[in-house]
């Protein structure tokens, strides 16, 4: 099914949910999670700066200091208890958590954690800023799931697994609109997947921290014409994976294919952590929405 069809179900099932408006993703503790300002809107709304600091982003908003957010910036009632599973696929098991049970237009959110993680780094309500619990909201309230993977080694054998996941969740949830989203060494996983079959089982990536390069991109695109659009956020003092060489990226593809939706988010003063903290999800999931929607340019 076109990605089109697929988010005109998303907005149907909203509004027969009540909380359709003018944007897919309806607020929520936006003024707790939204971009602080003041932030640089450049090319056109394609690259955003923003402006990160730690006693405000950090020791302001959590209760102990990268460890536990404090209570306002988080609500469990909604998103209900964390579902464990486990998956068989040709590579072996795959152990994967859920939370939301998505109506069948509903949007699904999958998460890869980076080097050392598994899927239990995506569910902590309380760490990074409340950030992983306001996706959660946002996801239920729409009428969608949000599920965490075990990346392994984030190796090729691991991003088939994952691939099968995947495919598993297209074919019982043919119009959702799902979003691949890799954190860190994560972003192995993404790209090995966007360029090979696997993209045609996502419609869009999120990639917070991760590398990411013209070489990738290209080889995505010989693999096959899909348009996945692309979210990339990044720390200006990441130590892993240099801020200028995503950057450089970034205004690669912008250079070479202007219509090509992608979007990149710096976090002036941020670290290699700071992504997953700090982006902004309705933020997000509503431009990834408006990339798969009959008015996106391509």
């Amino acid at each position: 099914m076109r990605k089109v069809g697929r988010l005109a179900i998303l907005m149907t099932v909203l509004a027969m949910s009540g909380v359709a408006q003018a944007a897919p993703f309806a607020p929520y503790k936006d003024m707790l999670f939204a971009y602080p300002g003041p932030v640089a809107s450049l090319d056109g709304g394609r690259r955003l700066d923003v402006p990160y600091d730690e006693v405000r982003d950090i020791d302001r908003r959590d209760a102990i200091p990268e460890r536990q957010v404090k209570s306002v910036y988080i609500d469990l009632r909604a998103v209900g208890r964390v579902r464990e599973q486990e998956i068989t696929t040709p590579g072996g098991p795959l152990r994967y958590a859920t939370v939301g049970t998505a109506a069948p237009g509903g949007p699904v959110v999958v998460f890869v954690h980076g080097r050392n993680g598994d899927h239990r780094l995506g569910m902590k309500d309380g760490s990074f800023g409340g950030n992983f619990n306001r996706l959660k909201n946002l996801l239920v309230r729409a009428g969608g799931q949000y599920v965490t993977v075990d990346g392994g080694q984030l190796a090729a054998a691991d991003a088939a697994r994952i691939g099968h996941l995947l495919a598993e969740i297209r074919r019982e949830r043919p119009a959702a609109m799902l979003v691949l989203a890799c954190a860190s060494m994560g972003g192995q996983v993404c790209w090995t997947l966007a360029t090979g079959e696997g993209a045609k089982m996502f419609d869009a990536m999120v990639l917070l921290g991760s590398d990411s390069s013209a070489e990738r991109f290209a080889a995505m695109r010989r693999a096959h014409d899909a348009i996945v659009p692309i979210l990339l956020a990044h720390g200006t003092r990441d130590k892993v994976y240099a801020f200028d060489r995503q950057l450089t990226f970034f205004e690669a593809v912008r250079k070479q294919s202007p219509a090509y939706p992608i979007r990149f988010v710096g976090f002036d003063g941020g670290n290699h952590g700071t992504p997953i903290r700090m982006v902004d999800w309705r933020d997000t999931l509503n431009w990834i929405a408006g990339e798969v929607s009959p008015s996106a340019s391509r």
